[in-house]
């Protein structure tokens, strides 16, 4: 494939790139919570087969291309928490996620997509309590938040006080948001009101730093169960719904995103509070990305396109993401070592 015009990559990508900013100034609100509510929480259903069929029309549509695709990546980089949670990180293998992460795009490929003199960072850098005070050191005199997985991440099976405390220090450590993940059983044995409980209380520990549930979908058995849980940690005061926490069997999936914005959707028209969601696991292509992309925008509107409300949990996904933009600027694949995480 010929090299394309670096004058025609800048003219095409900055008028793409300037209609995705429009949707991107921030919205969200604070989530306060909401009384437990049985009723609504009976009320639940989910048509299994429509949400199929609205999955498979994603596929049958004229994909996002060109320029489009070059803006739509860059949103993409904006709402990711790029993410380490091995059991052998150290401080220096924090310290270059972080470097990425204030700096996510090679500077060349910035400049041929019209973007150098903008500011591009990930949405946060996660990881667990004991790399927390490294990252915050290694993200000052930027914005980007530094997440903290918490109250027994992965399994969740600790005591409550052990998570409480858990919480307490990664937030004195200085998380700005803090990953938990809920009580599976609570799910599985329909027990709402203690799931309710148990988030309202991580809520209370977080203080002003923001709660992102994770449902760990993989596990609660059936989809009606997904929604449900959604619902009950939105109404106890969790300000994103997170899929998984990207080591269950089965992770972040199109059908049960489907019915996690669907609840979010509800929420917001019953409370006028917006709830981010965050897919995570799994997602580690640019093409990926994109389906959640037009997934966020087709089911919640533009409002959600950005990283106050949308996350992508991932890993793997930026170095896809700037070997697919460095091919929208050259015409040519690079190799994947040439996009190194960091």
């Amino acid at each position: 494939m010929a090299t394309v015009s670096t004058e025609t990559v800048k003219g095409d990508a900055h008028r793409a790139l300037e209609d995705r900013r429009e949707s991107a100034r921030p919205h969200a609100a604070r989530n306060q919570g909401v009384p437990f509510d049985h009723g609504w929480i009976d009320s639940i259903r989910v048509n299994l087969s429509a949400v199929d069929r609205r999955v498979d029309s994603l596929s049958g549509r004229r994909s996002v291309k060109n320029a489009w695709q070059a803006a739509w990546l860059l949103k993409a980089v904006s709402c990711m928490d790029l993410t380490t949670l091995a059991g052998d990180d150290t401080p220096g293998r924090i310290e270059r996620l972080c470097a990425k992460a204030r700096s996510p795009i090679r500077p060349d490929l910035l400049d041929a997509l019209g973007f150098a003199d903008r500011r591009l960072g990930v949405g946060a850098v996660c990881v667990y309590h004991a790399m927390v005070s490294t990252a915050v050191a290694a993200l000052a005199g930027t914005d980007i938040p530094v997440a903290a997985v918490s109250t027994g991440f992965p399994a969740g099976q600790t005591p409550l006080q052990t998570k409480l405390a858990e919480i307490d220090a990664s937030v004195a450590a200085g998380a700005r948001e803090i990953d938990v993940v809920i009580s599976r059983r609570f799910v599985l044995t329909g027990h709402w009101q203690a799931l309710y409980d148990e988030i309202a209380a991580f809520r209370a520990a977080c203080g002003a730093a923001h709660v992102k549930a994770i449902l760990a979908t993989g596990e609660l058995g059936s989809i009606g169960k997904v929604a449900k849980a959604s619902t009950v940690c939105m109404m106890a005061g969790a300000d994103f719904v997170k899929t998984s926490t990207g080591m269950e069997a089965v992770n972040a999936t199109l059908p049960v995103s489907l019915v996690m914005l669907r609840t979010i959707r509800d929420y917001a028209e019953r409370t006028g509070v917006r709830i981010g969601f965050k897919p995570a696991g799994g997602i580690s292509s640019a093409k990926q990305a994109l389906a959640y992309l037009v997934l966020i925008k087709e089911e919640l509107g533009d409002a959600w396109l950005t990283p106050t409300l949308f996350r992508f949990g991932a890993s793997r996904l930026l170095g896809d993401i700037e070997r697919q933009l460095e091919h929208f600027v050259t015409g040519r694949y690079s190799a994947a070592h040439r996009h190194a995480l960091g």
